[in-house]
């Protein structure tokens, strides 16, 4: 199920990485917004893909703030949760969200962008992830500051989390992969 079959928004929502960016070529994207690492190049595919808004983040993919990697802060997401809210706000036709995997930044971003509208119907949020991006992993430092800064009470972690264990019983390689990036704190006891 999309975000737009379950009525959380108007328009379409697709979620990629680097490499599928392009795919995207000539599919009506109105809105791109990319989260890369720190010091990376912008991806050719841009000119290809040639959205008419685009909004651009950088931070590393760690949920654990540490001295060598840039952790999405507190500015960061004001910043996305910013960007998305003039993205409602001016009538997109199909969004694009991507970083370099399309697991953890763009999936954290796709849901703020669902959740900015929808309080209550969080549970919903991550079921049109789940349609949008079946093998998504939000990073949770974002999802916990969103939940903090749009006034969820929780409710975003807690489908988050619920997100988390349906993924990892659906895709055990997901576990290994969080796991290997030192994120297995993330992952469900006995799934």
């Amino acid at each position: 199920m999309s975000a737009l079959a379950l009525g959380l928004l108007p328009f379409e929502v697709s979620v990629c990485g680097v490499s599928e960016l392009p795919g995207f070529a000539g599919r009506d994207v109105s809105h791109l917004i990319g989260i890369l690492d720190p010091g990376t190049r912008r991806p050719e595919a841009y000119q290809d893909v040639a959205p008419v808004h685009m909004s651009e983040f950088r931070f590393h993919d760690i949920v654990v703030p540490d001295a060598l990697r840039l952790a999405p802060s507190a500015a960061d997401m004001a910043a996305i949760i910013s960007a998305c809210e003039r993205v409602l706000d001016s009538q997109p036709r199909h969004v694009l969200v991507h970083c370099w995997a399309g697991i953890s930044r763009s999936t954290a971003t796709a849901t703020i962008l669902m959740a900015l509208r929808n309080k209550g119907r969080e549970a919903e949020v991550f079921q049109a992830l789940a349609g949008i991006r079946p093998r998504s992993w939000p990073n949770s430092l974002m999802i916990r500051q969103a939940d903090r800064m749009l006034g969820h009470g929780g409710a975003l972690v807690a489908a988050m989390e619920a997100h988390h264990l349906a993924v990892a019983r659906q895709h055990a390689d997901m576990c290994d992969l969080m796991h290997s990036v030192g994120r297995g704190h993330e992952v469900p006891a006995g799934p």
